[in-house]
Parts: C-alpha cells; sequence; structure tokens
C-alpha cells in the first residue's frame, strides 16, 4: 500500500477510482431512500388506489425490481449497438446521478401538492422510481466493472470491498436524511437531495474527460 512503490498509471487509476467511489456514494444516499423518504412518502402522502382500488403502500418497492426487468435488457442491448461510440464510465456515472437528482426533483413537484395535507397520485412515485431506477443502470452495473478494471491487481479484492462500501456508506447517509423527513417541509427535502444529485452528476460530466485521462483508456 506504499504510495512510492506504485507507478505513475496505478496512482491515477487509484485516483479516478476515489471520484467515481465519492459518486457512487452520492448516488446510493439519494437512491436507497426507497426504504425511508419514499416509502414514508408513498404511506402518508400519497392516494394508493388505482380504479378504485387501493393498494398497500408497500407495493411501490417492487417498482425498481418491476422496471429493471423491463429496462436492463434494453441498456445492454444499447451499450453494445453502440461500440465505440458507448459514453465513458465517467459520463454514465454522470448520467446516474443526474436521473436520481431529476426523480427526487420530480416527487419535490409532487410534494408541492401536499402542503394542504391532500394526497397525491401514485403518478409521482411511479415516475420517481423509473428516473431512479435509470440512474441505477447507468451506474451501479458500470461502476463494478469499471473498478474491476481499473484497481490494480494487488489491491483488487481491497478495491472490490470499497466499492461495496460506497454502497453502505450511501444507505447510512439516505437513513439520515430519512431521519430529517419530520424535521423539515418535503420540498425543501426534496430540494436538497434532488440539487445535490445533479449538480455532483454536473460536475462529473463537466471533468469527464480529465476523470477520463486518469483512468488510462479504461472505459
Amino acid at each position: 500500500f506504499k504510495m512510492g512503490d506504485w507507478s505513475a498509471v496505478e496512482r491515477k487509476r487509484i485516483a479516478a477510482i476515489g471520484i467515481l467511489i465519492i459518486a457512487a456514494s452520492i448516488f446510493w444516499s439519494s437512491f436507497e431512500q426507497a426504504g425511508s423518504t419514499l416509502n414514508l412518502f408513498a404511506d402518508r402522502n400519497t392516494n394508493n388506489q388505482i380504479f378504485g382500488w387501493e393498494f398497500p403502500s408497500s407495493f411501490f418497492q417492487s417498482l425498481n425490481s418491476f422496471y429493471l426487468f423491463g429496462l436492463g435488457p434494453l441498456f445492454a442491448t444499447l451499450w453494445i449497438r453502440m461500440g465505440s461510440k458507448n459514453p465513458s464510465s465517467p459520463v454514465k456515472f454522470a448520467g446516474g446521478l443526474i436521473f436520481v437528482g431529476a426523480g427526487f426533483l420530480w416527487l419535490f413537484l409532487g410534494a408541492a401538492q401536499t402542503t394542504d395535507g391532500s394526497l397525491v397520485s401514485p403518478v409521482w412515485l411511479c415516475g420517481t422510481y423509473l428516473l431512479h431506477t435509470i440512474g441505477e443502470l447507468l451506474l451501479s452495473p458500470v461502476g463494478l466493472s469499471t473498478l474491476t478494471k481499473l484497481a490494480p491487481a494487488r489491491v483488487a479484492g481491497f478495491m472490490m470491498g470499497v466499492w461495496f462500501l460506497s454502497n453502505s456508506l450511501g444507505n447510512y447517509l439516505g437513513g439520515r436524511l430519512g431521519a430529517l423527513y419530520q424535521e423539515l417541509p418535503l420540498t425543501t427535502l426534496f430540494g436538497i437531495v434532488a440539487a445535490t444529485g445533479i449538480l455532483t452528476g454536473v460536475f462529473l460530466l463537466l471533468f469527464s474527460k480529465k476523470i477520463s485521462r486518469l483512468m488510462g483508456g479504461v472505459r
């Protein structure tokens, strides 16, 4: 682990990994609120009825899996067909963050309609979960693959652990944000989360070429 023993290429790749890990942690801190703020919104602020049929708020938890089954093959086909035009990993990470932020921006608009105690349509949560699933498909499988390629052989296993640690950190941060559900207006809470995701994604997008250079040709 002594940096002096590593080549310049390895150092650059470790730096790129660090950036991607931070980005992933921010992504998961938003995405993993499915079990906290989104669940509370479904239970307390959503009219859980479709055509007169009432369903439990927990049903929304299945939307992510439903969308994954439908969109997963489409994304896999898209990346293959794009070939050399396939976006770099930093660009996909940026897209993932922007989509997860957009999901909360969409829900921000829905939450604005609950200030008088009204219940909103399930469409708001359905849209949020759709945007979050697109973000997950842009970041999660891409991140694991990229980290495997980037990690120096001597610390490959350690870096895999760090990648999953980013998920743990994101879950922790998401839980802390969920604790603010009662303390902050929903529009404020969702607005902060939306802005964090979108701005981080835009930052990554602006510096994607520099990050790609640190990655030394790994896409």
